[in-house]
């Protein structure tokens, strides 16, 4: 793995070392943009929109619009003079129970390596939290830019997940919030019971990327020559009625998927109650045998 950032976990008067790791990465096939005639591939390029020149790298800054159109200039060196105590140290501001905090802030997973001597202080750190049920609330800059975030511990290492601030979550504003929306107790409690009986433990290993396995099929199709049936479009569910019948059926499919381990569960047990019973038939004739003598 690729260290992305280097730094410490500043905890009061004390700091421990570490290396952040990617915790996540995009599967599938990659795609690019094209050109449908010959097959080129397209490039995008850095071009002015007062003079149409295309600008290499090294003239290329940042710039922050005023409302009347002007344009204050702004270089890598000018930002990179600001102050941030949080540039290279994980900042810890408080703890907290990670069931408080909404999904929604979230952004990407990293996890966090200890350098060599730092290891005692970082599995402290670890088991505290662990023990403790909390969560770090920290702040870090990385990439030039100071985020929010967490600290977590998953499988004995800690992790940093960075967050939104508070004020980058929109709040939604949608019609129908403004409605006052009838929904009747039964279509309510029925839903619900539905609900409950889908319900289980989350289990990662379930689910599958099924564009990522369609799109792989396809593009091994072309190469291949094969024809590519293409499925329907799936129909909108509309309405209450539906909705209850689509539970309805998800209930029904995951009682005949238990159903069918609870068969194969008790093919299994018979068939090995039979061969215990074999191996003890099998064993009585020597039995015998052996109190003759």
């Amino acid at each position: 793995m690729r260290t992305v950032w280097k730094g410490t976990i500043g905890l009061g008067s004390s700091a421990i070392p570490v290396k952040a790791y990617a915790a996540t990465e995009d599967h599938g096939t990659p795609l690019h943009q094209l050109h449908l005639t010959d097959g080129g591939r397209l490039r995008q390029k850095r071009v002015c929109e007062v003079d149409g020149a295309e600008i290499p790298p090294g003239e290329v800054g940042k710039g922050y619009t005023l409302p009347g159109g002007d344009v204050v200039v702004l270089t890598d060196e000018d930002l990179a003079s600001l102050p941030l105590s949080s540039a290279h140290s994980i900042q810890v501001l408080g703890f907290v129970r990670l069931a408080q905090i909404d999904p929604v802030y979230f952004i990407k997973s990293y996890y966090l390596e200890p350098e060599v001597p730092a290891t005692k202080p970082y599995v402290l750190l670890a088991e505290a939290l662990r023990q403790a049920d909390r969560v770090a609330v920290v702040k870090v800059t990385i990439r030039q830019r100071e985020t929010l975030g967490t600290l977590r511990v998953r499988d004995q290492v800690i992790m940093l997940d960075t967050m939104h601030w508070p004020d980058e979550i929109r709040r939604p504003d949608f019609p129908f919030l403004h409605e006052d929306v009838d929904v009747r107790p039964p279509h309510l409690r029925a839903a619900a019971n539905l609900i409950e009986n889908l319900s289980r433990d989350f289990e990662p290993g379930l689910y599958t990327d099924s564009y990522s396995e369609a799109l792989s099929a396809l593009i091994e199709a072309r190469i291949e020559g094969r024809e590519v049936v293409q499925p329907t479009a799936e129909t909108q569910d509309k309405g209450v009625e539906v909705l209850l019948e689509a539970l309805q059926e998800s209930a029904q499919d995951r009682a005949d998927a238990d159903a069918a381990v609870a068969k194969a569960k008790a093919a299994s047990e018979k068939a090995k109650s039979a061969r215990s019973a074999a191996r003890k038939a099998a064993s009585k004739p020597k039995s015998a045998s052996k109190s003759r003598r």
